[in-house]
């Protein structure tokens, strides 16, 4: 269980990813979300992205399923980081954007629809829902973690019957130093409204 990886991994993974430069990503994302609005950051890992909508000014509720990474995030960001999975997420006010940054692929595949639908009722009609995946098909486990890889066939099967428009989606190396030539799947999906 990818959980139990970061328990033991936490201090190293927030190492490696807690200075990684995103502004490409944030510079798709952020023109879709009102100023000040609401950011829900989904699998917020290091804190790292919470930290940085905070400072622009947008409320940000973060949430991670590990208990290291938690305490991690909130000394890092300075928010209420909360320890919960996807599934048992809630905010008290439909939010106005969801970041789920290379989190929502350690969800096994039979359970993805599931947890997008659950996430979704959490978001305002016309929100936007960014994911990124690891770029491919199928599901493989690497050091205790499970992936699960998208490629633009699979998210298109994915959301079949999922309130969620594909706005945009793109592929981008990974932004890690010396990982770039890993394959990413980036999507900017938007809640239909009812």
């Amino acid at each position: 269980m990818s959980h139990d990886y970061y328990q033991q991994q936490a201090e190293q993974f927030y190492q490696s990813t807690v200075t990684v430069d995103m502004t490409p990503l944030y510079d798709r994302f952020l023109p879709k979300v009102p100023a000040g609005g609401h950011i829900v950051d989904a699998g917020c890992g290091s804190g790292r992205d919470s930290l940085h909508f905070s400072r622009l000014g947008y409320r940000v509720t973060a949430f991670d399923a590990s208990p290291a990474l938690v305490q991690l995030a909130r000394a890092h960001s300075g928010l209420p980081v909360v320890q919960c999975r996807f599934e048992e997420f809630s905010t008290p006010a439909p939010a106005d954007a969801i970041w789920a940054c290379a989190s929502l692929l350690h969800v096994p595949l039979a359970e993805l629809a599931a947890v997008m639908a659950h996430l979704t009722t959490q978001l305002k009609p016309g929100g936007v829902f960014y994911c990124s995946f690891k770029y491919g098909q199928g599901e493989t486990s690497r050091e205790g973690r499970h992936f699960t890889n998208l490629d633009e066939t699979g998210l298109k099967q994915l959301l079949n019957g999922l309130p969620l428009n594909i706005a945009e989606q793109w592929q981008t190396g990974d932004l890690r130093p010396g990982r770039e030539q890993e394959r990413w799947l980036n999507a900017l999906l938007v809640k239909v409204a009812e």
